[in-house]
């Protein structure tokens, strides 16, 4: 499973260094022809949009998956070990809740209705856009069974949790 989790994560990083990328691009596009032109590009802010969601549905699954996200664990950090166990797991299912019913199944639901509308200038369905949505969800489900995984392992074994190994931040 850690196997798959790098892939996944590899491949996460580079979709989002390419949608960063694109859309620096696209929005420099729009810059440039908007007021060097004098000749707005149409497509460029549709897609400009497009890449922007998608960067942050993806981004947001990366860095749920780096356990990079924001905590305010210093409640939990007081509890003993065993409820501290009970308490990550217990975060981590309702994070696979939220992902199952709102991300993928209100999500796949919202892109099924969106297949048929199109949009302005470009042509392409609005289902595209919110694709990201469910797919994100998928994601953010794996991970969370991952963590889960993790939680009972290191539990279970006597390492330190997950949390603890993680870096702080240079600030």
């Amino acid at each position: 499973m850690k196997m798959l989790k790098r892939i996944i994560d590899k491949v996460l990083e580079v979709v989002c260094i390419a949608l960063f990328a694109g859309l620096v691009l696209l929005v420099v596009w729009q810059v440039f022809t908007r007021f060097v032109l004098s000749a707005p590009s149409s497509f460029s802010e549709e897609l400009a949009t497009y890449a922007f969601v998608w960067l942050v549905m993806f981004g947001t699954a990366y860095v749920f998956g780096e356990r990079g996200h924001m905590a305010m664990d210093f409640v939990k950090n007081k509890l003993p070990l065993r409820v501290r166990t009970g308490a990550n797991v217990l975060i981590e299912v309702l994070v696979l809740t939220f992902a199952a019913l709102v991300m993928v199944r209100g999500g796949s639901s919202s892109a099924s209705l969106a297949w048929a509308q199109a949009t302005g200038s470009i042509q392409i369905p609005l289902g595209y856009l919110y694709l990201a949505l469910p797919i994100s969800g998928v994601l953010i489900i794996f991970y969370s069974v991952y963590n889960i995984l993790e939680i009972v392992r290191r539990a279970r074994s006597g390492e330190p949790e997950a949390e603890s190994l993680v870096k702080e931040p240079l600030v």
